[in-house]
């Protein structure tokens, strides 16, 4: 067991950036490999990708003891979405498109029990697997990251009472989607995109929530670090696999199938 069972927050609250490996195939031999490669928790995609409930399970199975926590994205912010994953043991909950204070307050809701919120009892899965002993309905409520995924222009009106709802610990936002709902097909470079990320960062500094956006590179992470982000979602399992081979065979002259011409499967 490593030393400290819950990084990510520990890490965040001393104001050290935390890093995260994306997982989108359902296997749970590579996700244990990818919590030990130095990532501090796995982002377990379960918005965009084929990861079933089960597939989770197995998951946070084979990464029990390991240095990275397992996080959940679910693929709709409600009660029950997060309830079932966490109670397969995950210590994270990512909730997609948290575009009202509303949305925002059930994400909160949904990974803390009464009197702090809605969270129902039943978690036989994640007790037998909670990195810590003792209560565990009293380390999830203190331990359980919530992060709200704020990724819609829409939300920008309102985006100090989504960002000072209690019990959100971090505000991730997802340019891609931003990109798209202001009308920009997910580039990057438009100057209206980048005045909105800053409109959100400054909201998260205004009331001290931790700040969080996809990276894929060092030096990305240098800049946005910059900027008071800390916490990154890095590329996929996938995406990993594809630049190892690259840095291995492009200096051979062994050139792979172009993205446009491949057959999946």
């Amino acid at each position: 067991m490593h030393n400290e069972p819950f990084p990510v927050l520990a890490r965040l609250r001393a104001g050290q950036p935390v890093f995260a490996a994306t997982v989108t195939t359902p296997s749970p031999e590579a996700a244990a490999h990818l919590a030990t490669l130095g990532f501090h928790f796995l982002w377990v995609e379960m918005e965009h990708s084929p990861i079933t409930l089960e597939s989770l399970r197995l998951i946070t199975l084979a990464s029990r003891g390991l240095p990275a926590q397992v996080f959940a994205r679910v693929p709709v912010n409600e009660i029950w979405t997060a309830k079932r994953v966490l109670d397969q043991g995950v210590t994270g909950v990512i909730f997609p498109f948290t575009t009202t204070p509303e949305l925002a307050r059930r994400a909160a809701d949904a990974c803390h029990y009464p009197p702090a919120g809605r969270r129902g009892s039943g978690a036989g899965a994640a007790v037998r697997t909670w990195p810590v002993s003792g209560q565990y309905y009293d380390s999830a409520d203190a331990n359980v990251t919530v992060i709200c995924v704020v990724e819609e222009a829409a939300a920008l009106p309102h985006i100090d009472e989504i960002v000072a709802t209690p019990g959100v610990d971090v505000i991730f936002i997802g340019t891609s989607d931003l990109s798209f709902s202001m009308g920009f097909r997910g580039r990057q470079d438009a100057p209206e995109l980048q005045q909105a990320i800053d409109t959100i960062a400054a909201a998260a500094q205004r009331h001290g929530k931790f700040l969080g956006r996809p990276a894929g590179s060092p030096e990305q992470v240098r800049a946005y670090m910059e900027q008071g982000f800390r916490l990154f979602q890095m590329p996929t399992e996938i995406g990993l696999m594809e630049r190892g081979a690259r840095s291995l065979l492009d200096p051979l002259g062994a050139a792979g199938v172009p993205p446009s011409e491949r057959t999946l499967y």
